[in-house]
């Protein structure tokens, strides 16, 4: 019975009717949704119309598959949903990744040399440094990552 879903179009927001195809729920089934799991708050514009964004968007299909692929309850999924948001911000403030349906790939030494050749970093270690080019970078990007994190977390309703 699992059918794919199709890929999330770049955009700001989308309609109900919209979310309801790209996740293959009904929008009475939205409605209720919205009224069961708390993290799923859509904008509500002229008439009160819904207009989701993307992590809602995302939040769906991921409500939706605990629900009729894992066969999930309500409450259990609820429960469930607010573990994996859990998982999920304490790894972003360890500033590692979650990167939802892709797989993850390391850089190179060389690539990251090629980064590094590229910026100029106002705090470049010195000549003599006793870390290696392609560990000095990883740290630095290490570091860019974690704050930027910490920046999408004070910006994101949801999370």
């Amino acid at each position: 019975m699992e059918k794919t879903l199709p890929s999330i179009p770049a955009k700001r927001y989308f309609t109900i009717g919209e979310v309801s195809d790209l996740c293959g729920v009904k929008p009475h089934v939205l409605r209720y949704w919205e009224q069961e799991f708390t993290q799923l708050r859509p904008m509500k514009r002229r008439g009160n119309r819904r207009y989701y964004q993307h992590q809602e968007v995302l939040m769906i299909r991921r409500i939706r598959d605990l629900l009729y692929d894992q066969g999930f309850t309500i409450s259990g999924a609820r429960n469930k949903l607010h573990e994996i948001v859990q998982i999920e911000r304490d790894k972003r403030r360890n500033g590692e990744v979650m990167l939802e349906g892709l797989d993850v790939l390391e850089a190179s030494n060389s690539v990251l040399e090629d980064f590094e050749d590229s910026v100029d970093f106002v705090d470049s270690e010195p000549e003599d440094s006793d870390l290696p080019t392609g560990i000095a970078a990883q740290q630095r990007l290490q570091l860019v990552r974690r704050e930027l994190f910490e920046i999408r977390d004070l910006l994101s309703p949801n999370f």
